[in-house]
């Protein structure tokens, strides 16, 4: 099973979640260690709290137009193919911009004089080792400056083959754009991690609305409670979005997140409540399969 943590905005008790999840279930015993996947490439921090011994590591990047002067004829077929405005023919020159570039390959093959090649762009890493109770941790890491996050979290899903009875967890990207729905596509369910107040029900909109695009069953755990919010809680009910867990807002809870440790360790007793809550995931999902 794929279980995928996201939330519609940063800074909710994510990574938070989704570590103390993996955490939780390495501890089962009756169940196949867990996969953790951080999809949040541009900023990954789920290794601050479970601690990888990274051993493993190789480049990825994209294929990125050249063009031989020599061979162009300047005829705009490149140009005219390209979605992205990647490529462009200025009297008698053509331009490639490496930045704007989703490496289709559509120039390339457009171009009938064979004058486009392509070359790899290298745009960050993958990464992977073993961490905290045995866990299989990988991350993806995007270079400083590159604008395109999903090629690394295609190519860090496409790699992840898990074991039968195997669960995955998956860290996602805060927000609502491509890379969000990259991590969050394949995905079996979806926990949607927020805060009660009126920028973190906003958000929690716009994550719900693209589960609902992308038709994966979702749940809520409501992260730093502190006191009733009625509006969250209406919302959550008129969606047919179960709250599935709610963590108080503690200061033992804020100052131990802020050394690096997983809320499993905090307040051990959540251990037992993250396999409670992961069960019922399994459940649902089993009356899901049946219903269809």
């Amino acid at each position: 099973m794929r279980i995928a943590v996201a939330s519609g905005k940063g800074g909710t008790g994510k990574t938070t979640i989704a570590t103390s999840l993996a955490l939780s279930l390495a501890i089962e015993v009756s169940a196949p260690l867990p996969i953790f996947v951080d999809c949040d490439v541009e900023a990954p921090n789920a290794h601050l709290f479970l601690k990888p011994h990274l051993e493993q590591s190789r480049p990825v990047g994209i294929m990125i137009p050249v063009v031989d002067d020599a061979k162009c004829t300047y005829c705009g077929k490149c140009a005219e193919v390209c979605a992205y405005h990647a490529i462009a023919v200025l009297g008698r020159k053509t331009l490639a911009f490496p930045q704007l570039c989703h490496g289709c390959g559509s120039c390339a093959i457009q171009c009938s004089e064979k004058a486009i090649t392509e070359k790899l762009d290298p745009i960050g890493v993958i990464e992977r080792g073993p961490s905290l109770a045995g866990i299989d941790f990988r991350r993806g890491v995007l270079n400083i400056g590159e604008p395109m996050a999903v090629p690394i979290i295609r190519e860090l899903l496409r790699q992840v083959t898990p074991r039968p009875g195997q669960t995955v967890i998956l860290d996602a990207p805060p927000g609502t754009s491509c890379p969000v729905v990259a991590a969050m596509r394949g995905a079996d369910y979806l926990l949607l991690v927020t805060e009660p107040t009126p920028f973190g029900l906003h958000d929690l909109r716009l994550a719900a609305q693209v589960a609902g695009e992308l038709g994966i069953p979702a749940g809520v755990i409501v992260n730093r409670e502190d006191g009733d919010y009625p509006d969250l809680d209406l919302f959550c009910r008129s969606s047919g979005l179960p709250i599935l867990m709610r963590i108080p807002f503690e200061r033992a809870i804020a100052e131990g997140i802020a050394q690096g440790r997983p809320l499993a360790e905090i307040r051990p007793e959540y251990i037992a409540a993250f396999q409670k809550l992961f069960w019922q995931i399994t459940d649902s999902q089993i009356r899901q399969r049946a219903q269809e």
